[in-house]
């Protein structure tokens, strides 16, 4: 595949690997033999203090400094001679000391510079050194003497050598102890360029072979990783062509497993899912065979609403033509007593328009639906509260006994048209002991509200039809209070809205309307 993974992972991790290794190999010829160097001046400084130190305490004599300079030496591969006021060698290691004392005479005869007449007042013209002959053997063997460090208190310098006869560097020390001891010490620079060249060259090796078989390893891990994914992509594939039998078999516990599980449980999902569309397709065909009883059912609503409008435009028309032809002019009582008939039907009309206005956007899904949490107990006793005036004109007793707050799922303003139907309805059919009961059931999941009023109980033939619109068990005690047959309808609308339950329960002494919302449960 031109977009492999595998290739793709392959060619990323071998990049990278090739271009550390790269960077740690450029990074060693640029920087190593500096750093070597800089250890070598390093270990040279720390020698000397060590043997100033030794002098200070005049122990530089001792046979345990002896034991301490050998080890030095022969640790940091260094050459170390000491002389005293009389050039008679005390301490020497890591290197023949004739030529090491010709090598200090060579360095404190011609490299004091303007400060060797300063040191030595009384030395002739230095046109031999000690030995004889030296002077003109050393100009010609050394090519540049470069100073690096030069200390006037105690009296010491360090120089970079590059020697003509043998074609080596050498780093040199040379100068006073505080006890007035001549020290000399030397270490060859060439040993470091060859240290650099193996460390490189070995550092290319083992990258090369290193990038080789990462390239290997990566390739076959990466092989572990793309073969699941291309299993699961033959298994998406063939779920397009509706084949479900596809099942991921794997049997790690890594996120690709978690994935091929989940496709395993899509495709069981989609296999019910698509058999569920099937009998739905099924009961579609049912529904269009009741077209035509929605077609009736949509004459007999016409037909209600027709009926219910039929009586109030009646009596206002009525009571309007005897107001304009001056029936009892002289009469007041009698002209605001039509006037009132007409304000109470036409506000009749306005209420029963407003609710089917209401009931038809629900039926039709045009009402939105706001799910929120809230507290079914504040809102109960709010518009208890707020019907205080009602519930004294109906000389009824509301109990309700919950103070504790009830959190549910639902949409507020919706719950509240409920409870107001139940509530209103509870206060228009009270009879006997004239009372109201309030309660709430919480189940796991659900809370469930039930308004009770003490009364007559609902002819049990009648229940099934209470919540069609315009149904009405008692039509002339409807009519005297204002109903219109709608409320329950609204009710039934906005619970399956919520997709709850409600009903209602006949009792002995009275009727119990109750309705159900989603309880917040804590977690």
């Amino acid at each position: 595949m031109k977009y492999s993974i595998r290739k793709q992972f392959a060619y990323i991790f071998i990049g990278l690997m090739a271009g550390t290794i790269l960077l740690c190999w450029f990074i060693n010829n640029t920087f190593l033999e500096r750093y070597y160097f800089h250890n070598k001046q390093t270990v040279v400084m720390d020698a000397y203090n060590q043997m100033n130190a030794a002098a200070q305490k005049g122990s530089i004599s001792s046979d345990d400094f002896d034991i301490h300079l050998q080890q030095l030496s022969a640790r940091y591969n260094i050459s170390i001679l000491v002389l005293d006021e009389d050039s008679e060698t005390i301490r020497v290691s890591g290197g023949d000391p004739a030529i090491l004392k010709i090598e200090l005479w060579n360095h404190v005869l011609f490299d004091s510079a303007e400060g060797s007449e300063k040191l030595y007042p009384d030395t002739p013209e230095p046109k031999s050194g000690p030995g004889g002959g030296k002077a003109s053997k050393y100009e010609e063997n050394i090519i540049t003497n470069k100073t690096l460090v030069r200390n006037d208190s105690p009296f010491y310098i360090v120089q970079l050598v590059t020697s003509n006869r043998v074609s080596m560097e050498y780093l040199d020390m040379w100068g006073f102890l505080d006890n007035g001891n001549l020290f000399f010490i030397r270490t060859a620079l060439e040993g470091i360029r060859d240290s650099v060249d193996i460390a490189n060259r070995f550092l290319a090796y083992v990258g090369i072979a290193a990038t080789v078989a990462s390239g290997i390893i990566i390739w076959i891990v990466s092989k572990k990783i793309t073969d699941p994914i291309l299993e699961l992509a033959h298994i998406s594939e063939r779920m397009t062509h509706l084949d479900f039998d596809a099942r991921y078999k794997g049997r790690s516990f890594n996120e690709i497993a978690i994935l091929g599980n989940h496709i395993n449980q899509m495709a069981d999902t989609l296999e019910v899912t698509i058999s569920e569309l099937k009998t739905a397709n099924n009961e579609l065909q049912k529904d269009i065979e009741r077209k035509n009883e929605v077609d009736e059912m949509r004459k007999e609503f016409l037909s209600n609403v027709s009926h219910e409008l039929k009586t109030p435009i009646a009596l206002i028309q009525g009571y309007a033509e005897g107001l304009k032809e001056g029936i009892n002019d002289d009469d007041e009582e009698s002209r605001n007593f039509y006037c009132d008939v007409i304000i109470d039907e036409s506000g009749k009309m306005n209420n029963m328009v407003k609710k089917l206005l209401t009931l038809n956007q629900l039926e039709f899904g045009n009402e939105v639906i706001t799910m929120e949490r809230f507290d079914i107990v504040m809102l109960i006793h709010n518009y208890i509260q707020s019907a205080e005036i009602l519930i004294r004109q109906n000389d009824a007793t509301v109990h309700f006994e919950q103070d504790t707050p009830v959190y549910v799922w639902g949409d507020e303003f919706k719950t509240e048209e409920v409870f107001m139907n139940y509530f209103s309805n509870a206060l228009n059919h009270l009879d006997g002991e004239r009372i109201v009961d309030i309660k709430l059931t919480q189940e796991s999941k659900t809370v469930r509200v039930s308004v009770f009023n003490t009364g007559i109980p609902v002819p049990e033939d009648s229940l099934p039809h209470l919540w069609e619109k315009f149904y009405k068990v008692d039509k002339a005690r409807t009519r005297e209070y204002g109903g219109s047959g709608v409320g329950l309808s609204i009710v039934k609308a906005i619970q399956e809205s919520m997709n709850q339950k409600y009903g209602v329960v006949n009792y002995e002494n009275g009727v119990e309307f109750w309705f159900e919302l989603e309880k917040v449960t804590d977690r």
